[in-house]
């Protein structure tokens, strides 16, 4: 296994022909095949135990982040040569594994770290032998992330950690975490907030699993008790991890914003492609009023994909995608419960009821999806918050009025 030998000078051809040749050459013959006659197929002889085994060729071809360095694990490509690459592996559905890990941790180190943090972290991540998770939200600091409660003391070289966090997806995964925890109570509640990288396997912290409505322990809340963090972890300057976290925030609502942010997957169920097939499998597609309904929900998928493309465009090019990751995620979090519920309605009598399990992937797949749709508005930050993040900062609307602004938060009250 080796890094493909595409560089910054490689022309788009030159760049797709070696990348035609990889997967020709590393592939499995079984999963190609598979990937032509869509996601079931595959999913048929690609199993996710199969997927992450041959995962490391995936991550030592460079291919997985091809706009990153070389030496982070990428190839150092432009704009151009990665939308060819992505072109060519698109059909094979070879889905990045460690998203939180590529996305949220990595925003803020290419950000705010220093290179010596990006060579520390970002090869693991890609490789995926390092899980991430976000330690961000709180029982009592969801919506206002910036009241959050736990507290990181200064001790040496090193900080000591106490607080609970909740809703913590794959918590019980993972290796290290992305975590604000306030430093210092005096200041201003978005004034006295540090970025740190935690260490998970340590014995200050403890993860209990939070069951879903699908069966499922996908979210968690997590315990932490004087866990210590090397100042080495701290990511930006001390009281200044409100700022260095917009780049992370704004990654995860582009990761939850669906379609071209990294499948549909992270969201709940299938795209609108199903809805169509499903449509046709059940003899509903003869249905004028079904039909206007698919293609409605089809052509806003696509309005959807261009969004999240430009936004990613922007992040490709070391540039911050602001408010405009806010559009994709309020307009996902209304438009895939849509095409899930719409998918019930195709199945009828079908997503009513089935043989009663203690296994979750025994669920109707598309049934599946409608329940784990149900968190859309809320995760990545509420459909709400992002609403008033695009009316202040893209439209230009007054600040909604708040009595505490500038207030020390140990002042500020709190539930």
């Amino acid at each position: 296994m080796m890094t493909l030998p595409i560089t910054d000078t490689t022309s788009v051809a030159d760049a797709v022909a070696a990348v035609q040749q990889w997967v020709d050459t590393e592939v499995p013959g079984a999963w190609r095949t598979a990937a032509a006659n869509g996601p079931a197929a595959l999913r048929a002889v690609r199993s996710p135990a199969d997927y992450q085994q041959w995962y490391p060729t995936f991550a030592a071809s460079g291919l997985v982040v091809p706009t990153w360095a070389r030496e982070h694990g990428g190839l150092g490509v432009g704009n151009e040569v990665a939308r060819a690459i992505e072109h060519v592996l698109r059909p094979l559905r070879l889905s990045r594994l460690n998203p939180l890990g590529l996305n949220n941790a990595a925003a803020a180190l290419f950000s705010h770290g220093t290179e010596e943090q990006r060579l520390r972290f970002l090869p693991p991540i890609v490789r995926n032998e390092e899980k991430w998770c976000q330690l961000f939200s709180e029982p009592g600091a969801g919506s206002d992330l910036a009241s959050l409660a736990t507290r990181a003391v200064r001790d040496g070289d090193s900080w000591v950690v106490n607080g609970q966090k909740v809703w913590t997806t794959w918590a019980d995964q993972a290796d290290f975490a992305i975590l604000l925890a306030r430093t210092d109570p005096e200041a201003p509640k978005h004034k006295g907030i540090t970025y740190f990288l935690l260490d998970m396997r340590q014995s200050g912290v403890q993860v209990r699993p939070l069951r879903q409505i699908t069966g499922e322990s996908e979210f968690n809340e997590v315990f932490i008790d004087d866990a210590r963090v090397p100042d080495a972890h701290r990511v930006g300057d001390v009281n200044d991890g409100w700022r260095v976290s917009a780049s992370t925030l704004s990654s995860e609502r582009q990761m939850v914003s669906g379609s071209g942010s990294g499948g549909m997957g992270r969201l709940g169920g299938s795209g609108a492609e199903r809805l169509i097939t499903l449509a046709q499998q059940t003899g509903k597609w003869s249905d004028p009023v079904i039909r206007n309904k698919v293609m409605r929900l089809w052509a806003q998928e696509q309005i959807r994909g261009w969004t999240n493309a430009r936004v990613r465009a922007a992040l490709s090019a070391g540039q911050s995608p602001g408010a405009a990751s806010s559009i994709g995620k309020v307009h996902q979090a209304v438009l895939n419960q849509q095409i899930q519920d719409l998918m019930v309605d195709l199945l009828g009598t079908e997503a009513i009821a089935w043989p009663a399990t203690d296994d979750p992937d025994a669920l109707p797949r598309d049934v599946q999806g409608m329940m784990r749709s149900l968190a859309n508005g809320t995760e990545g930050g509420t459909t709400d918050i992002n609403k008033n993040i695009l009316g202040e900062r893209v439209l230009g609307l007054p600040k909604e009025p708040d009595p505490w602004k500038g207030k020390p938060w140990k002042d500020i009250p709190r539930s």
